[in-house]
């Protein structure tokens, strides 16, 4: 089923008077990037809550923020790290010099870290991480069944500008049989007009209806591009992980339509070209958002 690379999804349990809440939101990105916002105490579980979102969200610019309510302070922190708030400090002179900010350093800025300035009594026992795990996995699964939702509109999208596509190419088709005569029998008159006789070298003329076919010529690129558009449909709906493949077919019908434009002599097919186009465009932006 197709997915969609955009969502959202939250979490909230609580055990023992220890409630955890996470949150995590996803955007589009080419490869898998994690973004953990975690209290302190959660520090030393950052590898393994990383590699629970990448063992289940293969692509996407994934936030997590994870708060920890009704947790006993005391249990957390022991001590201001005296330190490491000096060097802070130092740290935030630099940049309003550096910024030239005027500002002065009030209590808030330090508050709002507070986790680089104290220093943790104990780390999570792990039947309360236990708990903050479930609560990432039900927030995941929650992502997951909001990205699926929205996939299954994208879905319906692609499918019915596929069909667009289709519909031209036909007309494309269609009009491609007779406009080389068409263009043809145009071009013998434009010739009378220019030469102001009716003795024209009819073979020498038959000679360039034959090369004027042969370079509008553009069977091998609809046969080409309506097997692109059969390839395409089948991996929007078989496909687990299609976006980079669809990327790929988005780019070879625009190379086949270029190439049909380029070729034709109908006003009508380059019309149809243009659309078809205007569809690819769409669906282009469109496949950027899945997975």
């Amino acid at each position: 089923m197709l997915s969609s690379m955009t969502g959202y999804g939250k979490a909230v349990a609580e055990k023992n008077k220890f409630s955890v809440e996470a949150e995590i939101k996803s955007v589009n990105s080419r490869f898998i990037e994690v973004f953990l916002k975690i209290p302190f105490v959660l520090s030393t579980y950052e590898y393994e809550l990383r590699e629970i979102i990448k063992s289940k969200i293969q692509r996407g610019k994934i936030s997590v923020i994870i708060h920890l309510k009704n947790y006993n302070a005391e249990n957390v922190f022991s001590s201001l790290d005296k330190t490491r708030l000096k060097s802070y400090l130092s740290l935030l002179n630099e940049i309003k010099k550096s910024a030239k900010i005027k500002e002065d350093i009030k209590l808030d800025h330090l508050i709002n870290n507070k986790d680089l300035l104290l220093t943790a009594g104990t780390d999570l026992k792990k039947n309360e991480f236990a708990v903050v795990k479930s609560v990432v996995i039900k927030a995941i699964n929650e992502l997951q069944t909001m990205k699926k939702k929205e996939g299954q509109e994208l879905a319906k999208d692609l499918n019915k500008r596929i069909e667009n596509i289709r519909k031209e190419l036909a007309l494309i088709e269609k009009e491609f049989r007779g406009s080389v005569e068409e263009y043809f029998a145009k071009l013998k008159e434009r010739v009378k007009e220019l030469l102001n006789t009716n003795e024209i070298n009819e073979d020498r003329l038959n000679q360039e209806l034959a090369l004027i076919a042969d370079r509008a010529e553009i069977t091998e690129e609809c046969v080409r591009l309506k097997s692109h558009l059969k390839f395409f449909k089948e991996t929007l709906n078989n496909e687990s992980e299609p976006g980079r493949k669809l990327n790929f077919l988005c780019q070879e019908i625009n190379r086949e339509v270029n190439t049909i434009s380029s070729k034709s002599v109908s006003t009508t097919i380059i019309h149809s070209s243009v659309l078809i186009k205007e569809e690819i465009e769409k669906i282009r932006e469109q496949v950027q958002n899945i997975g």
